[in-house]
């Protein structure tokens, strides 16, 4: 994150004050919310442009009456039922993916366990929870992490310019699986949203972020929690996070801690007050929403703040935390008497997402 003498937002980090921002939307929009924190070039314009890449308010972005009709379809997708229900699968993708991490441990003797089990789980499950195939993963890993660097980072002009590109490409595919997905007859979210009357950009921009959000943020999330626990920095032993209660409180740590979204934007939509301030309009808040509620006295509720607050909170929450927990909890499971191989990894650091890029562990 930039410092604090060219960072060009209010930084908020107490966490009733964060809580409060989220609960006034009237107050404090969403509007900049999605806005790519470096401005796109002429040329990485140009090349979204000609890819058709529309990015319209609907979902996180979207401060109109059309949100929460919006959002109900999406929730309908993520209710309690539906998230509990698919449990089982998450098990056996996530028991999959650690047995293959097992014999990848064995042959090499080491075993990245970025890649081996936090990686495609998370995707093969959001996939098949919309009602949408399950292809080209490791396309979408790759487009993920370069649209969250293209809007959330800072790259010069020729890596921007790589990133706008790789966009395009993501974009045009997200058009085809949604023109796919509206003329099955199968029930699936891209459907569902266009009987609820949204237009094909307007599904493509929910798609663009919801299929990155809906599994790149739990890659990285279970990333930090397999790395702080080999590490042994998170009071919780290795082997002992292969209980189902101690693998889910350890995820709870994590994001309360040191979360994959530990920061999101706000923007004032008028003169107001907050905490006793006077908040200009048109001023940008940067909400710290993870690492600094160990010490408010909030309790075991703060790591709630990670998935936000009110009207706009992340809808897969409940999905995202529980499978987090059985992940790390079937890794664990299966690959026991690891160390790390690599205690310095390279970490993900954008403003508002961040995770190790591996987690190396050896025998």
């Amino acid at each position: 994150m930039n410092n604090t003498r060219t960072c060009p937002y209010m930084v908020m980090r107490e966490p009733a004050v964060v809580r409060e921002v989220l609960q006034r939307p009237e107050d404090f929009s969403p509007a900049n919310a999605l806005i790519a924190v470096t401005p796109l070039s002429g040329p990485s314009l140009r090349v979204l442009q000609r890819a058709r890449f529309a990015l319209p308010p609907v979902l996180a972005s979207n401060h109109s009456d059309s949100h929460a009709g919006i959002r109900k379809v999406v929730a309908g997708f993520f209710t309690p039922a539906t998230v509990g229900a698919f449990e089982p699968r998450i098990r056996g993708i996530a028991r999959d993916a650690a047995l293959a991490a097992v014999k990848i441990l064995e042959t090499a003797g080491q075993v990245d366990l970025v890649q081996a089990v936090a990686a495609y789980p998370p995707a093969i499950v959001m996939l098949e929870l919309l009602g949408l195939p399950v292809r080209d993963l490791a396309e979408l890993k790759a487009w993920s992490l370069d649209s969250l660097e293209l809007f959330w980072g800072w790259p010069d002009a020729g890596r921007q310019l790589e990133l706008a590109r790789s966009a395009a490409d993501f974009y045009g595919w997200l058009r085809e699986l949604v023109l796919e997905a509206v003329a099955s007859p199968e029930r699936n979210l891209f459907s569902s949203l266009a009987k609820h009357g949204l237009s094909t950009p307007e599904i493509c921009s929910l798609g663009y972020f919801l299929l990155i959000a809906g599994q790149e943020t739990t890659t990285q999330l279970i990333s930090t929690a397999l790395f702080r626990l080999a590490e042994g920095s998170t009071g919780f032993a290795w082997r002992d996070a292969a209980s189902g209660p101690t693998s889910r409180d350890l995820i709870r740590h994590i994001l309360a801690t040191e979360s994959s979204v530990p920061t999101w934007r706000r923007i004032a939509a008028h003169d107001t007050v907050l905490d006793g301030n006077q908040i200009p309009a048109g001023a940008e808040i940067l909400l710290e929403l993870t690492g600094n509620h160990e010490s408010s006295g909030q309790g075991p509720t703060a790591y709630g703040l990670a998935f936000g607050s009110g009207i706009h909170r992340c809808l897969g929450a409940k999905l995202a935390e529980l499978e987090a927990a059985v992940v790390v909890q079937e890794t664990v499971a299966g690959l026991q008497g690891i160390r790390l191989a690599d205690t310095k990894p390279k970490w993900l650091r954008l403003l508002s997402f961040q995770a190790p890029r591996t987690v190396s562990v050896e025998l």
